[in-house]
């Protein structure tokens, strides 16, 4: 057989190019000058359609590489309709890399299956392909001449896959093309570097509101629907903090214990323990909290070991108590308490404190699944839909993402009254099916259920008619004749997600409830408005991809928008709101949105949708449910209120956020203290006005200003009144005064900071773009931002990271940069700084990053740490770093500027 060598001749994109689509088409040369293409742009933006393109221009053998099975047919149905234009998939495609064609696509874990000579479980064909050896699939890959490879969602290529993919590079030597919407920023630079390295350097980065700019996503906004506790869910929470703090008061009055802890080698020597103690100073300091806690006097010699005579030793909370017996379990500093510390750690267990031999007393797996997983979200779900279809009727399209099936919920009796006690696509389902809502149009689609509404199944047979699929067999729910249950079998089973997702798209199912595995990435239903994620998923990457199903444009519905749900369970006995919270938040760091708040500004951060940092009784969280109801249902100022976002910046830019560091507001300190410099200024004129004009008349009168003859006599007297004036009023008035100046412009420290950076990152070659300029500003708040200006994705990424370590409190840096504040050669004030690891890894570059500092920011000094000296100095500045009133309050923000 003929070896193909290029495309058949004819092949077109039948459609119009988008804006930035084009753009790179046009720089596509340049970009490909180094061998790769590396392209960032959100779910929905095209990627798919231009690495087609790409590989046309490239015309040649292809390797198509997707992370699952759904997304790599997403790839021919799209190359079918939109470029070959006909129906049935040419002979020269391939599915299968162990029988490669001239183009072929396949998922990451069949290749790597193929060339590591594994069973490949995503294969589901009858019959699988041989097993063949890892020198064959590379030998027929370079017979058949593949020298373009197209890895579609390239944040997946970690680990083996990621060893898989760079061995066959360097065997075929192909241009690679990188696609994907969520690059791996927050990984080490090792790492970094080799994801580099197999994509290429970013080229080009688009951004959501750019492409919203450009019409190629609609506006769309997050929501978060609050709920508590299911009544037997709540009562779980409380028995177990009731037993945790029935734990901690045990081994707090733990006399063994408390004896073990007192007489242990670190404690009643700890001068011949320095090093230890310094590389050891949680455990070291856990020590000190629980003893005085205990009611034991503290020897002055342990206040010497940590650098200071005033200490404010802390209470003993869970925290430190976690750290402390993760240090009495694991040390061998205690070997005469073996029985006690083996039936303290049994004691453990079996209360549930452990989580991967680790002590937790305030994070427990149970107690979290307890909330992500709330049955309380089946009734949130259903108030949403019930919501959104009595807004929306007709047209609704929303789908429920969720992370398991549960078919256990669905039986062969004449009724269906399980309790629905667990979350899942059936339960969810269920719920919908039991209260009648979304008008008797739901459906389930997963990998292998599927519910139809029985008036859809003359769509479905049609629809799959039109695809090839002569056949479709149905049966009729036991306990519900309106609803029927597809069998997944022959050609059906294949092409199913295609039926069910164009009979969702017809209208005849307005509510579909899905997996996220099967739907949650490179599943295409631009129709979608409405989607809920009752997922537990917090990664940036798998959230990021689930959200980005409900922001694709419509073609012809200019007014769509999309509204996005997200389900969060308080924990009433948290503090903070309970790890469900915790993970919303987590999410939303990598979720760029318009704000609710006033300023009305476009950026990542739950933040911006302004939830009550008390979330503890009924009332409030219904109240706030009310609020969010109301915020949801205008939906056509939505695409205004993005529009007037859009005009407050031209780019996405990424920075480091420091909140003002004081208890009082940063505005109501300015007015104080420049009214305190007026009040002093004018204080002091009056005084010496005062004592002046009194002294002046009260003299005259007696006639003692007889010895004041000349003019240097009554300078000085004038001074003499001036001075004691001063010494009244002045030193506040120039306090006040120095305050004021602070805060009027308290972004020029950090800019000089950032400088100083950008400096010692440049000369080291890091950052290599000339035109980079490091930015720092200041908002009403007293808060201070700084990013990069100019650079590349990867720059950018790398100094905003570097600056964050910097400003961020002191932890355990190989280097410290000591500034001070000198007057005549004397030290007024010192504060102290991490140098960050990418310049610390050498002497050389903390050397060079000394001087840049010097330079821009003022005179300091270089620590190094890794001495007993230094490990001493790193205690000392851990405590007094200014940084360490922000606590975790550092922040990194992406903000349209």
């Amino acid at each position: 057989m003929e070896i193909m060598a290029e495309f058949p001749a004819g092949i077109k994109f039948k459609y119009e190019w988008r804006k930035y689509q084009s753009r790179v088409l046009k720089e596509l040369d340049n970009y490909l000058s180094n061998g790769s293409l590396h392209v960032v742009a959100p779910p929905g933006s095209g990627k798919t359609v231009l690495g087609l393109e790409v590989m046309l221009r490239l015309n040649r053998p292809t390797l198509i590489l997707a992370p699952s099975l759904a997304i790599r047919d997403q790839w021919i149905d799209r190359f079918r309709e939109l470029f070959l234009q006909v129906n049935r998939i040419p002979a020269w495609i391939s599915c299968d890399v162990r029988k490669p064609a001239f183009m072929t696509v396949c998922t990451y874990q069949g290749l790597h299956a193929a060339c590591n000579n594994l069973d490949d479980e995503e294969d589901t064909s009858p019959r699988k392909s041989p097993a063949t050896s890892p020198r064959e699939i590379a030998r027929e890959l370079k017979r058949l001449g593949v020298k373009t490879v197209i890895l579609d969602e390239a944040h997946h290529l970690k680990n083996e896959w990621c060893v898989t993919l760079d061995r066959l590079k360097r065997q075929l030597s192909p241009t690679i093309v990188g696609l994907t919407a969520t690059p791996p920023y927050d990984v080490t630079l090792t790492e970094w570097q080799r994801y580099i390295d197999l994509n290429g350097t970013v080229d080009t980065e688009i951004t959501v509101p750019e492409l919203i700019l450009e019409g190629d996503l609609c506006p769309h906004q997050d929501y978060v629907y609050l709920s508590l506790p299911s009544p037997e869910e709540y009562d779980r929470i409380n028995a177990f903090r009731a037993d945790i703090d029935h734990l901690f008061q045990e081994i707090r009055k733990d006399a063994v214990f408390t004896e073990a802890i007192s007489t242990n080698p670190v404690w009643t020597d700890p001068l011949k323990h320095l090093e230890w103690i310094y590389g050891n100073m949680p455990f070291y300091t856990s020590m000190l909290v629980f003893l005085h806690d205990a009611g034991k006097e503290i020897p002055p010699l342990h206040f010497k070991v940590i650098g200071g005579k005033k200490i404010k030793i802390p209470p003993l909370d869970y925290a430190w108590m976690e750290i402390l017996l993760d240090f009495y379990l694991h040390s061998t500093f205690f070997p005469g308490y073996s029985e006690h510390r083996e039936a303290l750690q049994n004691k453990l267990i079996r209360r549930g404190a452990t989580e991967n031999k680790q002590v937790h007393l305030r994070y427990n797996s149970r107690l979290m699944k307890t909330l992500t997983a709330s049955v309380s979200k089946l009734n949130s779900i259903a108030e949403i839909i019930r919501f959104e279809s009595g807004h929306l009727q007709d047209r609704l399209r929303a789908v429920i993402l969720t992370d398991y099936i549960r078919k256990e919920y669905m039986t062969s009796t004449p009724v269906n009254d399980l309790p629905l006690d667990r979350l899942g696509a059936v339960p969810v389902f269920e719920k919908l099916r039991r209260e009648c809502v979304g008008t008797g149009q739901v459906g389930v689609l997963t990998g292998s259920l599927v519910v139809v509404p029985v008036a859809a199944l003359p769509a479905v047979e049609r629809v799959a008619r039109e695809i090839g699929v002569s056949r479709v067999v149905s049966c009729v729910l036991p306990y519900d004749d309106t609803y029927a249950e597809i069998a997944l079998s022959g050609t059906l089973k294949d092409e199913i997600v295609r039926v069910i997702t164009r009979v969702f798209e017809e209208g005849a199912i307005r509510v579909l409830v899905g997996t996220k595995a099967l739907l949650g990435e490179g599943w295409d239903a631009p129709c979608l408005n409405t989607l809920v994620l009752a997922s537990c998923v917090g990664s940036f990457v798998s959230s990021n991809q689930m959200r980005g199903r409900a922001i694709r444009v419509e073609k012809g519905n200019d007014g769509k928008t999309g509204n996005i749900w997200h389900l969060v369970c308080v924990d009433p006995t948290s503090p903070a709101g309970g790890d469900d919270l915790e993970l919303l938040e987590r999410r939303f760091r990598g979720f760029i949105g318009i704000s609710n708040l006033v300023d009305g500004t476009i950026q990542n951060g739950v933040g911006r949708l302004d939830i009550p940092s008390s979330l503890h009784d009924r009332e409030t969280i219904e109240r706030k449910n009310n609020q969010t109801f109301e915020e949801a249902a205008a939906r056509d100022t939505l695409r205004r209120r993005w529009e007037d976002g859009l005009r407050q910046g031209v780019n996405l830019v990424e920075e480091i956020k420091l909140p003002f560091g004081e208890e009082r507001a940063y505005q109501s300190s300015r007015k104080l203290y420049l009214r305190r410099t007026l009040a002093c200024l004018f204080a002091e004129v009056a005084c010496v006005a005062s004592i002046f004009g009194n002294g002046f008349l009260q003299a005259l009168g007696r006639g003692q200003f007889r010895n004041l003859r000349t003019a240097s006599d009554w300078l000085y007297f004038l001074l003499a009144l001036s001075v004691l004036a001063f010494f009244a009023f002045g030193y506040k008035g120039l306090k006040a005064l120095r305050l004021y100046l602070k805060y009027r412009d308290i972004s020029k420290d950090m800019q000089q900071i950032g400088t100083a950076l950008l400096d010692a990152l440049r000369e080291e070659g890091i950052i290599t773009t000339r035109e980079a300029v490091a930015e720092a500003s200041s908002d009403s708040d007293g808060a201070v931002y700084c990013h990069l200006r100019g650079g590349s994705t990867y720059e950018k990424s790398v100094f905003v990271n570097a600056l964050q370590e910097i400003v961020a409190p002191v932890d355990n840096p190989r280097y410290v940069i000591v500034r001070q504040s000198l007057l005549r050669g004397r030290i007024l004030q010192e504060d102290f700084h991490a140098v960050p690891e990418i310049l610390g890894k050498k002497k050389s570059s903390a050397e060079n990053f000394r001087r840049k500092w010097e330079h821009r920011v003022g005179h300091c000094r270089l620590v190094f740490t890794r001495t007993l000296d230094g490990r001493e100095f790193l205690l000392h500045c851990r405590m007094n770093s200014l940084a360490a009133r922000l606590s975790d309050k550092v922040t990194r923000v992406n903000i349209w500027r």
